[in-house]
């Protein structure tokens, strides 16, 4: 596993075995089949690329009312715990005792992407927020606190995991694109991507 600092994200290199994705990736079919996938639209009713569900305390929603942290998937129930094993991650690469209240799943099929965003719904900055990435590889783009800035790019490929705190914290990010099929961790393809965050 390599480690290394790009415009402030620490990018964990494979830090996941295959045999920890594949395990990861059976405790999120358990999430998903309690708290189903939905195709969310921004509050203008634009349509999202990607496919998005949620475990925690809360999930994190967007529809026409706006973007907010929510304690009940769209469907009326509650969001399915936070996977032991996601946690796990999130205490040996932040090293705190506080522990997310929510993991956004976001799935990337194929020509999927994920626009040039910053994180800041969440009521304290001074959490991290950890990144773990699944399945094909995405191009992950990385900017600056203000948007139209330089930006650096990398692929993360199945297994990897960032963490995007301090001068990261604010930092605008996205997927500009997935390689679809470039992983054989999931049979049809596809990239699911974890975000771990302290919303309250």
């Amino acid at each position: 596993m390599a480690h290394l600092t790009v415009a402030g994200f620490e990018i964990h290199d494979t830090y996941l075995t295959s045999d920890a994705q594949r395990a990861l990736l059976d405790a999120l079919r358990e999430v998903v089949r309690a708290a189903p996938l939905v195709d969310p639209v921004t509050p203008s009713g634009k349509k999202m690329s990607v496919r998005m569900t949620a475990a925690g305390q809360y999930g994190w929603i967007t529809d026409r009312q706006g973007y907010r942290y929510a304690p009940q998937h769209p469907q009326g129930t509650p969001w399915p715990a936070i996977p032991e094993s996601v946690l796990d991650i999130w205490r040996d690469l932040t090293g705190l005792a506080r522990i997310p209240d929510c993991c956004l799943i976001n799935y990337y099929g194929e020509g999927a992407r994920m626009g040039l965003h910053q994180d800041k719904d969440e009521a304290s900055y001074d959490w991290p927020v950890v990144s773990i990435s699944l399945g094909d590889d995405g191009l992950f783009r990385m900017g600056g606190p203000q948007r139209g800035g330089k930006t650096q790019s990398i692929w993360l490929k199945s297994g990897d995991v960032v963490v995007m705190g301090g001068a990261a914290r604010l930092a605008y990010h996205g997927v500009d694109r997935i390689r679809f099929g470039s992983s054989t961790l999931m049979p049809k393809g596809g990239r699911i991507n974890l975000t771990l965050r302290v919303a309250t």
